[in-house]
């Protein structure tokens, strides 16, 4: 970790790069107080739809290891030869992977409104093609992005319940708080805890004095 930026990790090589956050903005976690029903079934499932995925794609792409080596445009070509619902799952993944991509550039290009956007596609991805969203965690992220200088918000981690990430102006962290945190009470009759965090530097090895 770097202090005021993100990540951008391959998770195949474990290369990264570190991504510059803009200084007028602030990462908002809400926890749900849902606890997590991600069972070993829900799991296996997407894992074998997504396996499917890729043996299918073999058949116009023999070198393929796994879906990050399928483009959109190539997707977008053999969709309609996939049946459902593995069709919506290399979905999810394909354009995820895309996704990372470009929000790396848009932070590097201080876009943070593009970036914003790209958080709010990817829990519509979560929640519709992946469906590992629930709807106490749409009504989170619902709250979230009804709230002026939040520029966007998504299911964070394995999904079926935990927390969400916001991307939220300064100046917009404290209504932001009492809207979300008033708005999910009315949907659900629960309270969120809200983090307001800051990327920090990672671990390092210490320097003898």
């Amino acid at each position: 970790g770097q202090r005021g930026h993100a990540l951008l990790l391959d998770c195949r090589d474990l290369n990264y790069r570190p991504v510059p956050l803009p200084a007028n903005v602030q990462i908002v976690v809400c926890d749900s107080h849902t606890e997590r029903r991600l069972d070993n079934s829900a799991y296996n499932e997407r894992r074998a739809e997504c396996n499917q995925a890729v043996g299918m794609f073999r058949q116009w792409y023999p070198k393929i290891l796994a879906l990050r080596d399928i483009s959109v445009a190539q997707f977008e070509e053999h969709k309609a030869e996939l049946p459902e619902p593995v069709r919506a799952r290399a979905r999810h993944v394909i354009t995820e992977d895309d996704r990372a991509v470009r929000g790396a550039a848009a932070l590097e290009a201080g876009d943070v409104a593009a970036f914003g956007t790209l958080m709010n596609e990817s829990h519509a991805s979560l929640r519709d093609d992946y469906e590992v969203s629930i709807p106490d965690m749409d009504a989170l992220v619902a709250a979230a992005q009804a709230v002026p200088g939040c520029y966007g918000s998504r299911l964070t981690g394995a999904g079926f319940g935990g927390c969400t990430v916001s991307l939220v102006a300064n100046d917009a962290v404290e209504r932001f708080k009492q809207e979300v945190g008033a708005a999910f009470r009315a949907a659900t009759g629960r309270d969120t805890t809200i983090y307001v965090c800051q990327a920090s530097d990672g671990v390092g090895r210490a320097v003898p004095d």
